[in-house]
């Protein structure tokens, strides 16, 4: 018993199966896709909510920081703290895996641990999610006319179409 305590690594990896990813991380150590994609649907929330790390931190019982490590992916989400955060944000569990990409979804640790030997393609950030994104939405959502508002949709569409053609007529 004394010697099975004292074995240096050397000996462990020898009889030791091969690990291919910790906790649900990629074989190359980086946070799985899956868990990225959550982080970023609770911080989507949370800021269309106005909310700060902290206030969330406190609404659920953590530290700003614990709150970044999620909204990062670095951190995995359990399910009894993604059901907190739901009722925090005021959304159902599945809003944090809402338009989640095939690609995202193919991912998951069970498809590792599996044996599947497809390369894991980089995760791409979700447009919805990013800062710039947030502020339209919330700069829209303050024009307090209804027409105006309506006109600026329009104009939205107007000018994403006309860059649409460009594209097509650069083909």
């Amino acid at each position: 018993m004394a010697r099975a305590a004292n074995t240096t690594n050397e000996e462990k990896s020898v009889d030791a199966p091969v690990r291919r990813s910790g906790r649900g991380r990629t074989p190359s150590g980086k946070p799985n896709p899956i868990d990225v994609h959550v982080g970023a649907r609770v911080r989507l929330r949370r800021t269309l909510l106005g909310m700060s790390q902290e206030k969330l931190g406190e609404a659920i019982g953590l530290t700003f920081q614990q709150v970044q490590k999620y909204e990062r992916g670095a951190n995995r989400i359990g399910a009894s703290r993604l059901f907190d955060l739901s009722r925090v944000l005021d959304v159902p569990v599945s809003f944090f895996y809402d338009d989640m990409s095939d690609d995202v979804s193919q991912q998951s640790p069970r498809m590792m641990v599996a044996g599947f030997d497809e390369p894991i393609t980089p995760f791409e950030a979700d447009p919805m999610t990013k800062r710039e994104t947030l502020e339209l939405v919330r700069a829209y959502y303050r024009i307090t006319d209804p027409q105006v508002r309506k006109r600026v949709f329009e104009l939205a569409k107007a000018l994403a179409n006309a860059s649409d053609g460009v594209v097509e007529a650069a083909k």
